[in-house]
């Protein structure tokens, strides 16, 4: 008689290493994510600086946590609320923050997204600074307030 080995992925635990093994060392998988607009090819991400709806829809989306993979923060909140996320008022492991924009002389000022990973600590690709996942203080140490924290009954499972 031969043994079946039964294995269940741990989700929230698995979710979690996801998001902060992201920001270890250099990680340029996120930096460019190439379109055509108006019949110009262009590089939306901006080689970063708009990168971070697209790395956390990117996790979000290998985790079956969201229906697909988004360029912008509208698209990943819109995906988030369509796919059982709700917006709760304090910060778990694991929840999706979005920050309020930066001021911005020449552009349009953006939301901004990450992971909340604990202790005052979030998971967001660095916009202004690494142009790549970075971990950092959950308000950039006061310079940028939380706008919504967005929660998955799914990873009260795990």
């Amino acid at each position: 008689m031969s043994h079946m080995t039964k294995v269940r992925i741990l989700k929230k635990k698995s979710y979690l290493a996801m998001i902060r093994n992201a920001a270890k060392g250099e990680n340029h998988i996120f930096r460019n994510l190439w379109a055509s607009v108006d019949g110009e090819v262009r590089d939306i991400n901006k080689n970063g600086e708009l990168a971070c709806g697209f790395f956390a829809s990117a996790i979000l989306y290998l985790n079956k946590l969201i229906g697909d993979m988004h360029a912008g923060v509208a698209g990943l909140e819109r995906d988030l609320s369509a796919s059982g996320w709700m917006q709760m008022p304090e910060l778990r492991d694991g929840a999706v923050i979005i920050w309020k924009p930066r001021p911005s002389a020449d552009e349009t000022p953006h939301l901004h997204a990450g992971f909340y990973v604990g202790d005052d600590h979030a998971v967001s690709n660095g916009s202004n600074s690494t142009l790549m996942p970075e971990e950092h203080h959950i308000t950039y140490d006061g310079t940028r307030s939380i706008v919504r924290i967005w929660w998955h009954p799914a990873l009260d499972e795990s």
